[in-house]
C-alpha cells in the first residue's frame, strides 16, 4: 500500500486503527486515503481544513460499516486523532471534515 503523502508517518495507518478500535471498540480494514479541503463559503472563501482522510471498512459496530479518519498536528507538538463514523447523515470524506468541524465550533475547540 503506498502512501498518498509522503508527510504522513510510515505508521499513520495503524495508528488509526488502533484509535478506531480505542474509540469505537471495532475493527477495521483500510480501504483509502483521499485529499479532502474544506472551505467557508463566503466573500472570501476562507480554507478551514484540508488534508489527508482515510477511509476504513469497521467490523462489530452496531450501525456503522465504515469510518473515516485522520490526525491533526496541534500546535502543542500533540497529535489529535479524528475518527468520524459514517451513519446518517454522514456519508463520505467531505461530510465527515464537515461534522468534525462542526462538533469542534460546538465544544469551542476550533483554532
Amino acid at each position: 500500500m503506498s502512501k498518498t503523502n509522503p508527510a504522513l508517518p510510515d505508521n499513520h495507518i495503524a495508528r488509526l486503527q488502533n484509535a478506531i478500535r480505542q474509540l469505537n471498540h471495532c475493527e477495521s480494514k483500510y480501504v483509502a486515503t483521499v485529499f479532502v479541503s474544506e472551505t467557508f463559503l463566503s466573500f472570501q472563501k476562507e480554507r478551514l481544513w484540508q488534508g489527508e482522510v482515510t477511509i476504513f471498512e469497521i467490523y462489530g459496530h452496531a450501525q456503522a460499516q465504515r469510518a473515516y479518519a485522520w490526525f491533526n498536528r496541534r500546535s502543542d507538538k500533540n497529535t489529535r486523532y479524528v475518527v468520524v463514523l459514517e451513519v446518517p447523515p454522514i456519508n463520505s470524506p467531505e461530510t465527515a471534515v464537515q461534522a468534525a468541524i462542526a462538533a469542534q465550533i460546538v465544544n469551542g475547540t476550533f483554532r
